[in-house]
């Protein structure tokens, strides 16, 4: 298994391990599902794919599909005490295509993802974790960090 940055020619693969992500993040909460998200997924994906701020990775299959992704992003805010430089990351849809569970693929993601975050000099990530990759993020050292995670959503 070989871990690679994905491609433009992999969004719609992208999309399929997103929504399979949407349906497991269902069973964890109550999040509201926007229509046509996958239209603007996919422009964003298009968009960024290539930048500096962000990082897709996926695992092959062998069936020509992805077994498996992550995305890492960075973002600025107003530098403070805790966060001198004001960069930190933001890891998204990890994802694991059920037939391809239990075989390091998400491992090899995160891996590849903190490296990367290393590389770029980011001292701080945040993710949201389902309840099946929570323990997988706990081996790489995420834990709560003392403060509640609070969100506000415009349900008008």
């Amino acid at each position: 298994m070989s871990v690679r940055g994905a491609t433009p020619d992999d969004i719609p693969e992208l999309i399929r391990l997103r929504q399979i992500l949407a349906d497991r993040m269902a069973q964890d909460g109550n999040l509201p599902v926007e229509s046509r998200w996958q239209e603007a997924y996919a422009e964003s994906l298009r968009e960024r794919i290539d930048s500096s701020d962000t990082a897709v990775y996926v695992v092959d299959a062998t069936d020509g599909r992805l077994a498996a992704c992550g995305i890492g992003l960075i973002f600025d805010r107003f530098p403070g005490p805790s966060l001198p430089s004001g960069k930190y990351g933001y890891i998204q849809g990890m994802t694991t295509d059920p037939g391809h569970r239990r075989r390091g693929h998400s491992r090899a993601i995160m891996g590849a993802l903190m490296d990367w975050y290393r590389a770029e000099g980011i001292r701080k990530v945040d993710l949201h974790a389902t309840s099946d990759g929570e323990p997988l993020y706990r081996e790489f050292g995420f834990v709560e960090d003392g403060y509640p995670s609070l969100t506000w959503r415009d349900l008008s």
